[in-house]
């Protein structure tokens, strides 16, 4: 019987660490490197919940950045530097 495949997200979470929010890809980075352990020790439920939160926190890492972004566009806009 072969393993299930779950994917880890650890691609999106140091991207997420090296280009927006390096708090939240730090807690993504994380949570992806329990994926590999927990299929290796049969919890294939325990991976999925942790690849589950790798991607979680890589979105509000994107989300934060793109906020912030914004923000930042929007005051270079408004006192016209």
């Amino acid at each position: 019987m072969s393993q299930p495949h779950v994917n880890n997200n650890m691609v999106k979470a140091i991207l997420v660490t090296i280009f927006c929010c390096l708090p939240f890809g730090i807690i993504a980075i994380i949570k992806a490197s329990e994926v590999n352990g927990k299929l290796a020790a049969g919890d294939v439920e325990g991976a999925q919940q942790s690849a589950a939160e790798a991607d979680k926190w890589g979105n509000y890492g994107l989300i934060g950045a793109i906020v912030v972004f914004f923000l930042y566009f929007m005051s270079l806009m408004v006192l016209g530097i």
